[in-house]
């Protein structure tokens, strides 16, 4: 059975497919949100943030969250994507690592060599990461978490090909399996490590900025070969 955060997710993504919502859109806030879905604000807080990880709301601070521009477009190849039956629903972390590591740094490198310079949405997620940063608080760990899984999946926005964010959004799906959350959060529990690898979302998201692709590309894969070290699967 789907988790309760998962069908107001659900909820929202059919109001869109519909038509209730549109691209663009400011959300109700959390508390009217709750109120008319009959659900807890902690349940709707929940979807907001499985739906910003695949890009169909961002939240704006001081503003509110709103429907993105391209939601319809991510969802058509979101729905392209899971059509497709060569590829897995589920995923062991090795598995999911080796293919981060085979995937990921050619999409930096590509969203560096289309030099767009500084993505603000990119820049938001990593200001969301230094907000939640300490590792002692498990709430903090789950905001950092779903913080690291959107800006991968922004940077293949960035490149602006569309077979490559549904791919990354399937990673980003394959990234909230249970086992890979446990491994995930035992990983940035110990003291030092989510500064660390703040450090390293900045080296990757400044060489793309600076349109250096060859850096981006090395970046990305030094930060995921430590999160490997880091998670034990070495």
């Amino acid at each position: 059975m789907r988790q309760r955060y998962e069908q107001i997710a659900d909820r929202l993504v059919d109001d869109l497919r519909r038509g209730v919502l549109r691209p663009g859109q400011r959300l109700p806030g959390e508390r009217d949100l709750a109120a008319q879905l009959g659900v807890g604000r902690a349940s709707v807080r929940e979807a907001l943030g499985a739906l910003a990880i695949r890009g169909i709301v961002e939240t704006r601070p001081g503003a509110g969250s709103f429907v993105t521009a391209d939601a319809l477009e991510r969802l058509a190849a979101a729905d392209a994507l899971r059509d497709t039956p060569a590829l897995p629903a589920d995923a062991g972390p090795d598995a999911l690592l080796e293919a981060r590591r085979a995937i990921e740094p050619e999409i930096a490198a590509l969203a560096a060599a289309r030099g767009a310079g500084e993505d603000p949405d990119v820049a938001a997620l990593l200001d969301e990461m230094a907000r939640s940063a300490d590792p002692r608080d498990p709430e903090q760990r789950r905001r950092w978490s779903d913080a690291d899984r959107a800006f991968h999946r922004q940077l293949a926005v960035v490149t602006g090909n569309p077979v490559l964010i549904a791919v990354a959004e399937h990673l980003a799906s394959l990234m909230d399996q249970p086992l890979w959350q446990q491994l995930r959060d035992e990983s940035i529990a110990v003291p030092g490590r989510t500064t660390l690898q703040l450090a390293e979302h900045r080296l990757i998201a400044a060489a793309i900025a600076d349109g250096d692709a060859a850096a981006a590309r090395q970046h990305t894969i030094q930060h995921i070969d430590r999160a490997r070290r880091f998670m034990a699967l070495d």
